[in-house]
């Protein structure tokens, strides 16, 4: 879902640029150095899901996994997406530089708005971790979609057929990336719960 270079107007990547400062500064001011570790393996998960993109128009479509990355990290989803995203423009050419900005809020603001929606659902029984996970990671997906379509439209009217094409092409990513986020939130349920609960965590704490 990289927005290309040359297609958004200047006040959409004002304004997305705004958004991911503001977004990232207050990501890396509540990474604590616990979760340094965790932050880079799923910056680094996010990189390589997108690594294999079927080109759709000025964006692409591919694995995403921003649910998971906000329902682990929070508002530190924001640098790690942010860091992603920035060496995926640099080496392989996805997205752009001046795009950065944009598509880190269409990836890190789905993620964050899950994280606070659905987090709460995986701290009870494997069932609820299960659909909660499920959900966030469908809701996170969908959500990057209709904002890149917004910004899309926002940016030139005559990208709607084109936007349209981006939000229907996720359905079924969506659905894909449900299932993943669900069966690794049960997993790190079993082997880590300190990662899907603050309380476990603190508790944990020497």
């Amino acid at each position: 879902m990289h927005i290309s270079e040359g297609i958004l107007s200047w006040q959409a990547l004002a304004g997305g640029g705004a958004l991911a400062l503001a977004g990232t500064a207050v990501g890396i001011r509540q990474l604590d150095h616990e979760k340094i570790p965790q932050t880079g393996m799923l910056s680094a998960a996010f990189f390589v899901a997108s690594l294999i993109h079927i080109p759709l128009g000025p964006s692409s479509v591919h694995l995403i996994l921003n649910g998971l990355v906000g329902l682990i990290l929070g508002w530190s989803a924001f640098p790690a997406i942010f860091i992603a995203l920035l060496l995926q423009a640099v080496l392989f050419q996805y997205g752009g530089i001046t795009t950065l900005g944009v598509n880190t809020v269409i990836m890190a603001l789905p993620a964050l708005l899950s994280y606070c929606l659905f987090r709460p659902f995986v701290k009870k029984s494997d069932t609820s971790v299960f659909i909660g996970a499920f959900l966030c990671g469908m809701a996170a997906v969908f959500a990057s979609a209709l904002l890149a379509a917004a910004v899309l439209v926002w940016s030139e009217e005559s990208f709607f057929q084109v936007a349209l094409l981006i939000v229907t092409a996720h359905l079924p990513v969506m659905i894909i990336e449900g299932l993943i986020t669900g069966f690794a939130a049960l997993f790190l349920k079993k082997v880590k719960p300190s990662l899907l609960d603050r309380e476990t965590s603190i508790k944990e704490k020497p």
